[in-house]
Order: structure tokens, then C-alpha cells, then sequence
């Protein structure tokens, strides 16, 4: 898939858990997230939620984005929406 590409991903969220009484029903979660896929490789992949269109501030506010990495292994679906 091309980087920059608007896309879905359906993955496994972890569950972090601290003095539980019974960790036997905790597992990962499938979560799902839309953005723009800003890398890729075969390890993982970036996907970008928020950026700025336009710089607002001066050139250093284009370069802040927000987003999540996802691991490959943990990814049930990728798909490209446009």
C-alpha cells in the first residue's frame, strides 16, 4: 500500500493490568483506527491522525503530527479507503 494512502486498520490493542484479582479475562482488545499511512515497512507500520494542513505557527508546526505505530503482527485488517 502507498504511503500518504487514507486507510482503516483493524488491530489487537494491549491490555496493561496492575493488581488484578483475576487476570483471566483480560486480553487484547480489537481496536480500530483511520488515517493517513505515513510509513511502512516489514515490522510495522505509521499511521497519522491529526497534522496540520498548513503551517499556522511557522515551518517547525507542519512537522508535528499525531498518530499511533502499529506492529504487523498485531493487524487483522488494512484497508485503503481512497
Amino acid at each position: 500500500m502507498a504511503e500518504g494512502n487514507i486507510v482503516i486498520v483493524r488491530y489487537y490493542d494491549h491490555i496493561l493490568f496492575k493488581d488484578a484479582l483475576s487476570s483471566g479475562v483480560l486480553r487484547p482488545v480489537v481496536r480500530e483506527t483511520v488515517g493517513w499511512l505515513e510509513y511502512e515497512n516489514t515490522e510495522y507500520l505509521r499511521i497519522v491522525w491529526e497534522r496540520y494542513a498548513e503551517p499556522i505557527i511557522g515551518e517547525e508546526s507542519r512537522l508535528r503530527t499525531t498518530g499511533l505505530a502499529i506492529r504487523k503482527s498485531d493487524i487483522i485488517e488494512l484497508r485503503k479507503l481512497r
